[in-house]
């Protein structure tokens, strides 16, 4: 592993790059499609793998490259079924990423960052120091790694990604566009976009910066609270990308992508479940072509915030409803493994 820091990573190379690559150690250009086919469609993360290469090609590779896959350093399993694996990075660094197994579907929760920048107040993640980004490939090993868990545990592949877990997605947009690319590719895993979908605590910019370069997945708006003073409060990035701007974000997105829009809305105690939330989140929300998930909140020892009663919650709901709009409360998975939405920050490994 300490070799791999020296040798460059071949999955930083596109395809071009590494057809020139392998031309400067003479060889055709068939043998860069075979290498890209095997890393990125078959998943391999050693050159023995690659079978239909001369054995004196993979030795070379070899001498000149790394692949510097993650691995699963940890993994726990909680009563619901949900898995929270720690994975290692080739830096020693850990991330984690969650499986999240339903009666529909298999979804695949997988961070973008070490750690984050951004402090929200009710995220274990954003107490952590942000270390750095994740490259196209560790995104892209989280799904594989993940889908096989899947397959292994459940008998049933993936059949969701969200861009939910470590880290701010939009804060390291080039490599989260390129891994996307990787996971929906024909030459890659091929999934669907309409599958994935990237979760933001809001940049205003960057979101529109997704409309411009013609995305194909959904976007989750991590809201939390309409109304600027409040989610000032806990969300610092709200300062600078107020709820005006998001909202002119969402609606540029929507009308040059037309894909699905969310909005992700964790019901704290006492804090954003009022009629008068409700009505704030009602003026945000109307002529947004969105469905609101209201999340149930799971407790974090840095923070002093508490779940919702169910009282509260319901009149909050009805309220939405009554107004028209699409309402769907999540309840948490994995939180008996600190796995559950907000709890990822490596803690329990």
């Amino acid at each position: 592993m300490e070799n791999a820091a020296i040798l460059q990573d071949i999955r930083q190379l596109s395809l071009d790059q590494l057809t020139d690559h392998l031309a400067m150690l003479g060889q055709k250009p068939f043998r860069a499609k075979q290498v890209f086919e095997w890393l990125w469609k078959k998943s391999a993360t050693d050159f023995d793998e690659m079978t239909n290469l001369s054995l004196d090609l993979r030795e070379l590779l070899k001498e000149k490259y790394s692949i510097n896959n993650i691995s699963i350093n940890d993994e726990q399993i909680s009563s619901d079924r949900t898995i929270k694996s720690a994975f290692s990075l080739y830096d020693k660094n850990i991330i984690e990423g969650v499986l999240i197994p339903t009666e529909t579907r298999m979804t695949a929760c997988i961070s973008s960052q070490v750690g984050c920048s951004l402090s929200c107040k009710f995220c274990a993640t954003g107490f952590l120091e942000r270390k750095r980004n994740l490259d196209p490939g560790e995104i892209y090993d989280q799904v594989v790694l993940i889908n096989r868990q899947a397959e292994q545990r459940y008998g049933i592949p993936l059949s969701n990604i969200v861009l939910m877990g470590m880290g701010e997605p939009l804060l390291n947009y080039s490599n989260v566009i390129k891994s996307v690319k990787l996971l929906t590719s024909p030459d890659g895993l091929n999934i669907s976009p309409r599958r994935i979908t990237l979760s933001t605590a809001g940049i205003a910019k960057m979101m529109k910066k997704l409309a411009d370069d013609g995305v194909r997945f959904n976007l989750a708006l991590s809201l939390h609270a309409a109304d600027d003073e409040k989610r000032n409060t806990i969300m610092p990035i709200n300062e600078t990308n107020n709820l005006e701007a998001l909202r002119e974000a969402l609606k540029y997105f929507y009308n040059n992508t037309k894909n699905k829009i969310t909005l992700e809305y964790i019901a704290f105690r006492n804090f954003n479940l009022s009629i008068e939330d409700a009505k704030n989140l009602v003026r945000f929300a109307g002529n947004l072509p969105c469905k609101i998930n209201v999340i149930e909140y799971n407790p974090i020892d840095d923070a002093t915030f508490k779940k919702a009663r169910a009282d509260e919650l319901s009149i909050f709901t009805s309220f939405l409803e009554k107004k028209g709009l699409i309402v769907n409360v999540r309840r948490s998975r994995g939180k008996d493994i600190d796995a559950a939405c907000g709890q990822l920050a490596n803690k329990s490994i």
